[in-house]
Parts: C-alpha cells; sequence; structure tokens
C-alpha cells in the first residue's frame, strides 16, 4: 500500500493522527486509514454547491455528448470517496484499488463510459491515479461533511479520553487491592506468629510449681511433680504439655486423697 503514502493523503491525515494514539505510538499510513474509516461511518453525506454547475470544469463537461452519464459518474466517485471515507481516496479496500471494470459494474455504467470519464476527470485534474490505481478526488476538502468530522473528532477525543480515565482508575483500584491484600498477608502472617509464641509451651522452674501449690493449698508434692514431667520431656501422653498448672491442677484429684498434709506443711514439720 506503499502507493498511498502520497504527500496528499500525509497532509490530510496529519491533523487526526493525534486521535490515533490508541493505534500505536508511530502508526502507518494504512493503520491511519483502517482508523478513520471505523471512527468516521457516521459521516453518510458530502457537500455539493449550488454553484456546482458554474465551474468552468463542469462546463466543459456538459458541452460532450455523453455529458450526463459522465456527470452521474462524477457524483458518484464523489459519493464513493465519501463512503471510503479515506481523505479523498477511492478503493475496495486498504489493499484494493477499484478497477475500471469495478466502478463499471458498481455505477452500471458501460465500461467505455467509465473509462472515458475517468480519463477526462484525469486531464481536468479532478482525479489522480497513483502508481497501485487508487483514485484520489483532488481538493476533496470542498466536498467534505466538515461540520460532522469535527463532531466526530470531538466524539474520538471524548471517547480517547474516557477511555484512558477509566484505564487510570482500574490502574488505581488495582494498586490499591495488591496493596491492601499484601498487607492483609502480612497482617496474617503476624498474627500467625504472634499465636505461635502464645501457643509454645515454656516448660516452669521448681521454684514456680512450688509457689504454684503454695496459692492452690494442695497436697500435690512439687518435686515430686516437677521431676516426673521433666523426665517425660514435659509430655503428657504423646502430646506435648500446654499448660503447666492444668496438669498441677489435674494431680490435685489423686494426691490430695493421696497425702495426708499439704507438701510445704511437711517440709515445715521436718525442719
Amino acid at each position: 500500500m506503499d502507493g498511498l503514502e502520497t504527500p496528499k493523503i500525509k497532509a490530510g491525515i496529519r491533523e487526526l493522527a493525534q486521535q490515533c494514539a490508541s493505534i500505536g505510538p508511530s502508526p502507518s499510513l494504512v493503520s491511519l486509514l483502517v482508523f478513520l474509516r471505523g471512527s468516521q461511518m457516521d459521516v453518510r453525506w458530502i457537500k455539493l454547491k449550488t454553484s456546482m454547475f458554474d465551474d468552468e470544469k463542469i462546463k466543459l463537461i456538459e458541452s460532450m455528448p455523453d455529458k450526463d452519464s459522465i456527470l452521474i459518474i462524477w457524483i458518484k466517485l464523489l459519493v464513493q470517496a465519501g463512503k471510503c471515507n479515506a481523505t479523498g481516496y477511492i478503493y475496495l479496500n486498504e489493499t484494493l484499488p477499484y478497477t475500471d471494470e469495478m466502478l463499471s459494474t458498481i455505477f452500471n455504467r458501460p465500461l467505455n463510459t467509465v473509462r472515458l470519464a475517468l480519463s477526462i476527470f484525469q486531464k481536468f485534474g479532478m482525479i489522480e491515479l497513483n502508481e497501485d490505481g487508487a483514485i484520489y478526488i483532488n481538493n476533496w476538502e470542498k466536498h467534505q461533511n466538515i461540520e460532522g468530522l469535527e463532531k466526530i473528532r470531538e466524539q474520538t477525543r471524548l471517547r480517547v479520553e474516557k477511555h484512558r480515565r477509566l484505564k487510570q482508575i482500574e490502574h488505581t483500584v488495582t494498586e490499591k487491592v495488591t496493596l491492601r491484600n499484601a498487607t492483609d498477608k502480612r497482617r496474617k502472617e503476624k498474627n500467625i506468629k504472634s499465636r505461635g509464641k502464645e501457643n509454645r509451651f515454656s516448660p516452669p522452674s521448681l521454684d514456680d510449681v512450688k509457689k504454684y501449690c503454695s496459692e492452690r493449698k494442695n497436697r500435690v508434692n512439687p518435686e515430686k511433680w516437677f521431676d516426673f514431667y521433666q523426665a517425660k520431656n514435659w509430655m503428657i501422653g504423646k502430646n506435648k504439655m500446654k499448660d503447666w498448672r492444668a496438669a498441677v491442677r489435674t494431680w490435685e484429684k489423686s494426691t490430695n486423697k493421696q497425702e495426708e498434709k499439704p507438701w510445704y506443711e511437711k517440709s515445715s514439720t521436718i525442719s
């Protein structure tokens, strides 16, 4: 599609290039054409001045034998350029320009008449044919729906702006969610570590056991209790001891019946 990359089409697209940011940082002219056609499909009419038949070229055409057919073909070319909406270029798609035969079929006019009209338009400077055979309408801006194009440019600008704003909001929300998830994860890990420290068993000293038994005034022998569990590596059955005070209270149930006096009373009597 290099044949379409002429100064005319470059000039025609330059003012709209800023609206094509979604295509990429350096879109090709073909990509721009595709974008323009997709974003301007609402342009459904072209302008024809009431002074059209005062133009010298049109008057010259009107003096020809096939004037009516040639003028109809000119109008149809303008309409086709409007449908293509590619700044004045006429082609079936971005890689396939119209042939004379195609235009004859589309315009429902004899092939010889179409060829005659194209040659006259080209001779009068009304159209140009590039090396790929694509037809370009000279002074296309005279026939454009400028108001419609301006409206579409504004709609496109607002649409792109809204899209970018939504993307920014989405990005911000994603960052906040990610940060919140990371914070929650750290908090959970911290709580797990804290619970682990809280649940970690720390064996008492013999003095701790003596003091606790004295406070409860039970008949548990602290030394006997301490030596027993220390020898068992502070295990109760197959499980690690979690609360040594609870273990002392369990011993109370059996020792209160067996021992006549609390251990501290026996110790004071012996001394």
